[in-house]
C-alpha cells in the first residue's frame, strides 16, 4: 500500500506526517511529488526524503492533476499490484483518517469488491467561508453535471484500487479539474465509489490550500458549460429553421420535425466529440441511442408546443419555455445513456500511451528522484 502526496510549497509539517505514517503502519510506503516548488521548499522535501519518503520532482509547476499522474504512473511501473491512497500536503488530512482509507482499501480487497474510496468532510464547526462556499458551489455543480450526489467533491483523500490506476491515468486534466474529472467519469467507466467520513481540519483558515473557489469551480463545470453552449447553438439553429419552415409550409408539426432533424444532427456531432469526448468506435450505437432520445424529446416538444400555442402563448415564448424544461433532462440522458454506455476501463498499455505525463516529467525535471532514501 502506498500513500501518494502531491505537494506545492508544502507545510514544514510534511516530514512529520511521513514519519508518523510509516511508524503507524510498517507496510506502508509514502511517495511525495514536488510539483515544481521554489527552491526554498527544498529543505522540506529533503526532510521528507530523510524521514523515509520516495520523492519525485517536476522541474516546473504542472498542476495537481499532473503531479498525481506522475506519482500513479511511477507506482504502476514499480508496484503494479499496490493500492494507492492520495492525501494532501496542507495538513488537512490526519494520520488517523489516512489510515482509515488504507483499512477501507484492504477491506474491499478482502471482499473482492474494489471501489474508489472518498474521504469526505462533514464541514461542521469553524469552517473558513472560502472553503464552505467553494464546496457548496462545487457540490451543486457536480450533482447537476454528474447525476449523483457527493458530500465533498473537493476531497483529496482518496483510496484507489490498483485495478483502477490505469484508467486514472487516462482521465484528462492536469490541475484541480483532474480530480473532478475522475469523479464525473467514474460511473460511466463502471467504477464504484463510496464515502468514508473524515475529520474537517483547517489550518490558518486554509491558507495552505491552492484551491480557488470561483476559478476552479468553473473548471469543474466545463462539461456542463460546454453542453449548455452546444444546446444553445442547437436551439438557435432549431428556432431559425422553425420560423423558416413554418413560413414556407404553414404546418407547425412538419416544421418542428424538420427543424429538429437539422439541429439534432449538428447537436449530436458537437456533443459526441466536444462535450462528452467520445471518439472512434461506438458511433453507430451512440447515434441510435441519440435518435431514440431525439424522438422522445421531439414528441415532448410537439406536445408542449401545441399545448402552449393553443393557449395563446406566442411561438417564440413557447419555444423558449419548452427548451428550458427539456434541457436538464436531455443532459442527464445523454450523459448516462447516449454517450455513457459501453465505456470500458483502459488497460495499462493504453493508459501509458495516452498519458505522457511521466515521460515528459523526466525530460523537464532537473531533479527527478525515483529512489527511496531511508
Amino acid at each position: 500500500m502506498i500513500v501518494l502526496i502531491p505537494a506545492l510549497e508544502p507545510d514544514p509539517a510534511l516530514p512529520r506526517l511521513v514519519r508518523e505514517l510509516l511508524a503507524a503502519d510498517p507496510d506502508l510506503d509514502v511517495w511525495v511529488v514536488d510539483d515544481g516548488s521554489p527552491t526554498d521548499s527544498g529543505p522540506v522535501f529533503e526532510a521528507a526524503r530523510t524521514a523515509g519518503a520516495t520523492v519525485l520532482r517536476h522541474g516546473r509547476n504542472l498542476g495537481k492533476g499532473a503531479a498525481l499522474k506522475t506519482g500513479l504512473a511511477a507506482i504502476a511501473c514499480a508496484h503494479p499490484t499496490d493500492d494507492v491512497v492520495t492525501a494532501d500536503a496542507d495538513g488537512q488530512h490526519t494520520v488517523a483518517d489516512i489510515l482509515r482509507i488504507v483499512d477501507g482499501l484492504r477491506e474491499d480487497a478482502a471482499r473482492e469488491a474494489p471501489a474508489l474510496i472518498l474521504g469526505c468532510r462533514g464541514f461542521t464547526g469553524r469552517v473558513p467561508l472560502r472553503s464552505r462556499a467553494g464546496n457548496t458551489l462545487a457540490r451543486a455543480t457536480f450533482r447537476l453535471a454528474a447525476g449523483w450526489a457527493l458530500s465533498d467533491t473537493q476531497t483529496g483523500l482518496r483510496g484507489i484500487p490498483a485495478s483502477v490506476i490505469a484508467w486514472m491515468l487516462s482521465v484528462p486534466g492536469e490541475r484541480f479539474e483532474y480530480e473532478q474529472n475522475v469523479l464525473l467519469r467514474s460511473r460511466r467507466a463502471g467504477i464504484r465509489a463510496r464515502e468514508l467520513r473524515i475529520e474537517t481540519v483547517y489550518l490558518d483558515h486554509n491558507a495552505g490550500s491552492h484551491f480557488r473557489p470561483v476559478v476552479d469551480s468553473v473548471r469543474i463545470a466545463i462539461p456542463l458549460l460546454l453542453f449548455a453552449v452546444s444546446s444553445l447553438m442547437a436551439f438557435v439553429i432549431d428556432t431559425v429553421a422553425l420560423l423558416v419552415f413554418t413560413a414556407a409550409t404553414g404546418s407547425l408539426t412538419l416544421s418542428i420535425v424538420a427543424a429538429r432533424v437539422l439541429s439534432a444532427s449538428v447537436n449530436f456531432a458537437v456533443n459526441r466529440r466536444v462535450v462528452f469526448g467520445r471518439h472512434g468506435a461506438g458511433r453507430t450505437g451512440q447515434a441510435v441511442r441519440y435518435a431514440v432520445l431525439a424522438l422522445v424529446l421531439l414528441a415532448s416538444n410537439v406536445v408542449w408546443m401545441q399545448a402552449l400555442t393553443g393557449y395563446g402563448v406566442p411561438l417564440i415564448m413557447a419555444k423558449v419555455a419548452t427548451e428550458a424544461v427539456l434541457f436538464v433532462t436531455s443532459y442527464g440522458v445523454q450523459r448516462g445513456f447516449v454517450f455513457g454506455r459501453g465505456a470500458e476501463l483502459v488497460t495499462a498499455p493504453e493508459a501509458r500511451h495516452r498519458n505522457p505525463i511521466a515521460s515528459r516529467t523526466r525530460m523537464e525535471s532537473d531533479a527527478f528522484d525515483f529512489g527511496r532514501h531511508p
